[in-house]
C-alpha cells in the first residue's frame, strides 16, 4: 500500500492564504501536484478541503471523509462524500479503488493519519510566500520521519519524507 499526502506551504509554515491553498502554491509546485494526482487510485481529502479547494473535476476518484453531508462536490462524477473518519475512509477507499492513496487534505486530517500510522510518507512543497492562515511548524512534522529527501526546482523547495517513526 502506498499512502502519502502533499501539502503546500510557504517559508512560515502557512498552509493557506485568503483561504485555499493557491495562495501559496508556485507554478512548479501545480505541476508536480497535479502529476502525482493521475497515478493515485483516488485522492482523500476532508470536508473543509472539499469546501475551499477546486474539486470540481479530478483525473481520479476524489473520496471526502466529512461529518457534514451536504456535498459540495455534487458536480463532479468521480465524488464520494462518505460520513466517515478519514481513517474509515482510507479502509473503505483502499478496497474501492486500490492501494496508491494521495491525501490532499489540510493538517490536521493528515496530522490523524501520521497518528494513526497509516501514512507512507509525505510530499512538501514549500514556496516564499509568508503572511498566510493556519501555521504549521514544517520541522516538527517532518520529525514524524526517518528519511527525508530535498530538492529545488524554481525557487520552491520539495520534500519527499518517508517511513514514520
Amino acid at each position: 500500500m502506498s499512502v502519502f499526502a502533499s501539502l503546500v506551504v510557504g517559508v512560515d509554515g502557512s498552509t493557506s492564504k485568503n483561504g485555499s491553498s493557491n495562495g501559496i502554491s508556485s507554478g512548479a509546485d501545480r505541476t508536480t501536484f497535479l502529476s502525482r494526482r493521475r497515478i493515485a487510485d483516488f485522492i482523500l481529502i476532508g470536508g473543509q478541503t472539499a469546501r475551499t479547494e477546486p474539486y470540481h473535476r479530478t483525473p481520479v476518484p476524489v473520496v471526502v471523509a466529512s461529518r457534514s453531508m451536504i456535498n459540495a462536490l455534487a458536480d463532479n462524477r468521480l465524488a464520494y462524500w462518505w460520513n466517515l473518519s478519514p481513517i474509515s475512509a482510507l479502509e473503505k477507499g483502499i478496497k474501492k479503488f486500490g492501494p496508491n492513496v494521495l491525501v490532499e487534505a489540510g493538517p490536521r486530517l493528515i496530522n490523524e493519519l501520521i497518528q494513526a500510522r497509516v501514512l507512507d510518507g509525505i510530499f512538501l512543497s514549500i514556496t516564499n510566500v509568508t503572511d498566510g492562515e493556519d501555521v504549521i511548524n514544517i520541522e516538527e512534522l517532518l520529525s514524524n520521519f526517518t528519511s527525508i529527501q530535498r530538492d529545488e526546482i524554481q525557487g520552491t523547495f520539495f520534500i519527499e519524507a518517508k517511513t514514520l517513526k
